[in-house]
């Protein structure tokens, strides 16, 4: 089998986001390559030139961590003169939602360590790699309020609790109970799922589950939804 070959000067980066006890965190990489050996970073590397973008960044997100199928939505692309320092590169930044839970990770070749961080603790990283992880973190929380792809970070059965801390989480903004549980139930883009909480310390609260059917509705009835 020939031996792809990649375009050094075109770059894909991913940014993976991720709930986990109570808190929206991204997945980062240690370096196991110069320039920047050691440093943390985004999980991302050069594009074949055989395939297309599209693929890219699920190729490199398997390749290092083992995720496939996941969400994943472009950000922009990057390209000042001086990002990498061995030569110009230009990379396209895309964001990922999962489920932590649903995930083993793994190390890939290219990577020392892998590690979860809460959104407001990321380290100074490798390049320009804060600078693409800001920009993903608003393009994430403006999609947040219009789109429905934060089910994306939740179990497939979900209290309107969790919903509402996901909400919080990924804003960064607080709300009110009364008038999300309102809000979120009036515009029918979840359904209560029949089941309610087990193993659970206090009153078992009812679960609900994303209803795309609903959602797909009001698309086209040209409805949008908002939080």
């Amino acid at each position: 089998m020939a031996e792809r070959i990649e375009i050094d000067n075109f770059s894909i980066d991913c940014v993976i986001f991720g709930f986990d006890e109570g808190k929206l965190k991204a997945l980062f990489i240690k370096r196991n390559t110069e320039p920047d050996f050691g440093r943390m970073a985004l999980p991302g590397g050069f594009v074949y030139l055989d395939e297309d973008l599209e693929a890219a960044p699920m190729r490199r997100l398997y390749d290092l961590t083992g995720l496939k199928n996941i969400f994943l939505q472009q950000v922009g692309t990057f390209g000042k003169t001086d990002r990498y320092p061995l030569r110009r590169v230009i990379t396209v930044v895309y964001y990922a939602l999962v489920r932590v839970a649903d995930y083993s990770m793994r190390v890939g070749d290219d990577a020392l360590e892998l590690h979860w961080i809460p959104v407001n603790e990321v380290p100074q990283m490798a390049f320009d790699h804060n600078e693409l992880f800001e920009a993903a973190l608003t393009n994430l929380q403006e999609q947040v309020h219009t789109t429905p792809i934060i089910f994306n970070l939740l179990p497939k059965f979900f209290s309107l609790s969790e919903l509402q801390e996901v909400y919080e989480a990924v804003t960064m903004q607080k709300f009110d109970k009364r008038n999300f549980r309102k809000k979120i139930l009036k515009s029918t883009i979840v359904k209560d799922s029949g089941k309610v909480q087990s193993n659970v310390d206090h009153r078992a609260a009812k679960l609900y589950k994303f209803d795309i059917a609903a959602y797909n509705k009001m698309l086209r009835k040209g409805l949008f939804f908002s939080v």
